[in-house]
């Protein structure tokens, strides 16, 4: 299967016009979305652009009803009180009212998780490492995978608060002992960078985000992988202003 990912959003809906072009253009079979769709550079007052954002992703989602949504750091501090990097407390109404109606217009709830998996090839937000299932549960490491899977999602928020978490997770820069890379390819958004690039089998897919001035941080791309050979390609995506 071919898996459009949609990296990191924050406020920008014309991502999701982008993403909506490939699909209909026939270049991937379905989407996966890694949201942070909250929060940017000094926008914390621009509550009608929270508005908006989450209003384009239901549109999308209702328009692709199998997408499945990644669960990010940026999303999940406005339901769980942690305040992230540019948290709007004005916006916080609207955030977590948006976020229950994307789990609505959702077929299945299940579609909205921390960590999802299409056959060979895992998404989260920041990715999945031997130590964290370490300190989850030891046994999970030789456990099925949809085990593996569904006890991440399950996992508590003190557990998922970390830095090693699927949520914060930043191997970019690091060497870290990635989960089953053997077997698995995992793809990630969270942290910024100027190109997609691959690393110890976790795929990297931030580059929409911007400096403070607007500038955007990467190329212009998104990826399209093969969900049972873990190959990707990447389709030019020409971005433009919010």
């Amino acid at each position: 299967m071919r898996v459009l990912v949609i990296p990191d959003i924050h406020l920008k809906t014309w991502i999701f016009d982008r993403a909506e072009a490939i699909l209909k253009e026939g270049k991937a079979d379905r989407a996966v979305c890694l949201m942070d769709m909250p929060d940017d550079w000094d926008m914390e007052f621009q509550i009608e652009l929270y508005r908006k954002i989450f209003d384009r992703a239901i549109e999308f989602a209702r328009n692709y009803s199998d997408t499945l949504w990644c669960y990010s750091n940026h999303d999940l501090s406005y339901p769980w009180g942690r305040l992230e990097t540019g948290y709007s407390p004005y916006a916080e109404r609207t955030v977590m009212s948006k976020l229950e109606e994307l789990e609505s217009s959702l077929k299945e709830p299940a579609q909205l998780a921390i960590m999802h998996r299409i056959d060979n090839v895992l998404f989260s937000h920041g990715g999945l490492t031997v130590v964290f299932l370490r300190w989850l549960d030891e046994e999970l490491l030789e456990a099925n995978i949809d085990e593996v899977v569904a006890a991440v999602n399950e996992a508590p928020l003190d557990y998922l608060w970390n830095d090693e978490s699927p949520l914060w997770l930043r191997s970019q820069n690091r060497t870290v002992n990635v989960f089953r890379n053997d077997i698995y390819t995992q793809v990630v958004g969270h942290t910024p960078v100027e190109k997609i690039f691959e690393k110890d089998g976790i795929i990297s897919t931030d580059v929409f985000s911007t400096y403070r001035d607007g500038t955007q941080i990467g190329e212009s791309a998104m990826i399209v992988i093969d969900s049972e050979t873990g190959m990707y390609e990447k389709i030019g995506v020409q971005g433009k202003a919010r």
